[in-house]
């Protein structure tokens, strides 16, 4: 009699949710990659928040996936000091990433997924860059372009209360299609999130 056995080998995949970590950042919108992390934590009951690698990071699963879930505490200029130390860490590859950022290009609410590409001047993906390389998945959560503010004090500006209801409609979306995030199918999960 011949036995086969399967070996199922596990991925690990990472969450990164880029933000600033005063508590006057809290509610910027900036720091929208942080919200979306605190929603898929609660959402999945990961772990309680570790401080570790220079970040909150919690653990658990989503479906069959192992996860990851972290939000640097180095300031976004130097978020990716705190991704190298971990992935360095646990041997997760670049390509098993996914990183919750804002995009000032990408009007209020809508939301684009998209592998690697240019730091459009985002200062949070250019520290990912020069310390983990280009080969990661983004999702680029619009905040719109302000008219007649300086674009410094409009990300670092709070939501204002309807963008906060909206917020949280976008962090339910999210949830409901984090599968395909894993499953790396980001134009499914942007034709999804955007009907």
């Amino acid at each position: 009699i011949c036995f086969i056995t399967k070996k199922i080998i596990f991925k690990m995949i990472l969450l990164v949710g880029l933000g600033n970590p005063t508590p006057n950042s809290q509610n910027n919108r900036h720091n929208i990659g942080f919200k979306i992390i605190d929603a898929i934590n609660q959402n999945f009951s990961l772990s309680k928040q570790k401080p570790k690698f220079k970040g909150l990071l919690t653990m658990g699963n989503i479906g069959d996936e192992k996860v990851y879930a972290i939000k640097p505490l180095t300031f976004m200029n130097n978020s990716g000091t705190c991704i190298r130390e971990l992935i360095e860490y646990f041997k997760i590859a670049s390509k098993d990433i996914i990183v919750f950022h804002d995009d000032l290009d990408i009007e209020f609410g809508k939301i684009k997924a998209k592998f690697g590409g240019a730091d459009a001047g985002h200062n949070g993906i250019k520290s990912l860059d020069k310390f983990i390389g280009k080969d990661y998945s983004r999702v680029r959560i619009g905040i719109g372009k302000p008219e007649k503010i300086i674009v410094n004090d409009f990300v670092l500006g709070d939501f204002n209360e309807d963008e906060k209801i909206q917020l949280e409609e976008i962090s339910k979306k999210i949830i409901e299609s984090v599968n395909l995030l894993i499953d790396k199918k980001l134009d499914l999960f942007s034709s999804k999130i955007n009907n």
